[in-house]
């Protein structure tokens, strides 16, 4: 679940950037909600799609997973 108050600081500095303004009849905290969960529902599929792709649909090769393993593990 995202942050709401990250997100709402994100959004006021990306609308001040390009000069966007929320019109008046659009509230704030209901804009930042609906950004939210379309970020949420596309962030569930982007992960299903990445889980498929890592886990090769099913019939995983665990050893180029070993290598991204140790090759993560090395950059902490």
């Amino acid at each position: 679940m995202l942050d709401r108050e990250v997100v709402e600081e994100l959004l006021s500095c990306e609308f001040e950037e390009i000069g966007l303004k929320i019109p008046k009849d659009i509230n704030k905290q209901e804009l930042v909600e609906a950004f939210c969960q379309y970020s949420e529902d596309d962030y569930y599929e982007w992960l299903k799609d990445n889980f498929e792709s890592f886990f090769n649909h099913g019939n995983p090769e665990w050893e180029w997973i070993r290598e991204r393993i140790r090759y993560y593990s090395e950059m902490q």
